[in-house]
């Protein structure tokens, strides 16, 4: 019989050369204010729908993320992004207004890693030097979609999570062959980052080290109001797979962070992790939750954040610039997705989960040969 791996080990592992993140008027409220490129006064967006709104934020990220790779249109090769809304509105319209070989990804609010992913195969196959990758969320949209409009005015039981209105984008560009060669698609970066000081921070690459795809699991939730609850066990199944089939444990890692389970996702996978053997204490130091970071618990989200951009923006902000400026030498980012319809709930089914998981390295230098690579011992 054949032995099966989920994770995916890069070769030249793809860089991520630029980055940019987006979030709404509430975002901007919250612990992360400062992590966002751009925070909207307006969550219109001086647009004259919702979806407009969100579609124009991702464009947004897109364009100025290769804008600071000093990258035009022509140079990316392909881009890959998705969202919550059907037929992928937000990102099927800002791929019609850039006019980029597009790839629609949907795994609902894991659809950031698993672009990610994809992205990488991509750039370490060498099908395509420069790979956007990116997604967006809006509460409004996903309201109106998932739940009731807003001009229902519906009460949100505690448990209900608060979709994000925010966008994380993403430039992947060709890593170091594994004869130390620079590849045609290498870029060295071009960004500067300030510290509260006023200080040149000290400029690291990113790199994509490797990737776990996810299973779907069904943990048998059926409450549209228990996202986290639903996608807990998903996360908790590829993190231990991540860290099995790598000969890792959790604290090889400086961060580990899941997409959007909330407050209460995030306890469940505290403890279910702990149940599974992984030491209490290396949890408690290295992980954390978008949906948990994103607001403030006095902002009255109830359980905290969730949707696609909520963990696109963070890992495209808080994370990228961490791991810039050498905060984070290593981070294993999930994004997390509940695998439901508008209507599958109200049938009475189980809404199963989903997580995909993206190891990341901070390199001191522009050229560090894929051999001289080490694992933490």
């Amino acid at each position: 019989m054949g032995t099966r791996t989920q994770t995916l080990k890069f070769h030249n592992k793809p860089y991520i050369i630029s980055a940019y993140a987006i979030g709404g008027k509430k975002e901007g409220e919250g612990p992360l204010r400062d992590w966002f490129d751009e925070c909207l006064e307006d969550d219109t967006y001086g647009e004259n729908t919702w979806e407009k709104s969100e579609s124009k934020m991702l464009k947004t990220a897109m364009t100025e993320s290769m804008r600071r790779a000093g990258k035009a249109t022509e140079d990316i090769g392909a881009m890959l992004s998705g969202d919550l809304l059907n037929q992928l509105m937000s990102s099927s319209f800002m791929a019609r207004d850039l006019q980029i070989p597009f790839l629609g990804m949907y795994g609902a609010c894991s659809t950031m890693t698993e672009s990610l992913m994809l992205g990488a195969v991509l750039t370490d196959g060498g099908y395509s030097d420069n790979v956007m990758v990116g997604a967006s969320s809006h509460y409004c949209t996903a309201e109106r979609q998932f739940r009731m409009p807003l001009e229902h005015g519906n009460q949100r039981p505690p448990s209900a999570q608060w979709t994000a209105t925010a966008a994380g984008a993403m430039l992947l560009s060709r890593g170091i062959g594994k004869n130390g060669q620079q590849e045609s698609g290498q870029v060295k970066n071009t960004e500067v980052r300030i510290d509260a000081a006023g200080k040149v921070c000290p400029q690291h690459q990113i790199r994509i080290e490797s990737g776990t795809i996810g299973k779907v699991i069904d943990a048998g939730v059926k409450d549209s109001n228990q996202m986290g609850s639903a996608m807990a066990p998903a996360a908790v199944d590829t993190i231990l797979t991540h860290l099995g089939e790598t000969g890792r444990t959790l604290d090889y890692y400086d961060l580990v962070c899941t997409g959007d389970l909330g407050f209460i996702g995030k306890s469940i996978v505290r403890d279910l992790l702990g149940d599974a053997g992984v030491s209490r204490r290396m949890i408690a130091d290295v992980y954390d939750d978008c949906g948990a970071m994103i607001f403030a618990p006095e902002q009255d989200v109830h359980s905290g954040g969730s949707g696609c951009g909520c963990s696109a923006s963070i890992f495209s902000g808080y994370v990228y610039r961490n791991m810039k400026a050498g905060n984070l030498k290593r981070a294993l980012i999930i994004s997390t997705g509940a695998l439901l319809s508008t209507i599958s709930p109200l049938q009475g089914e189980s809404i199963p989960g989903i997580a995909h998981a993206i190891s990341l390295e901070a390199v001191d230098g522009t050229e560090v040969p894929v051999s001289n690579s080490k694992e933490r011992k």
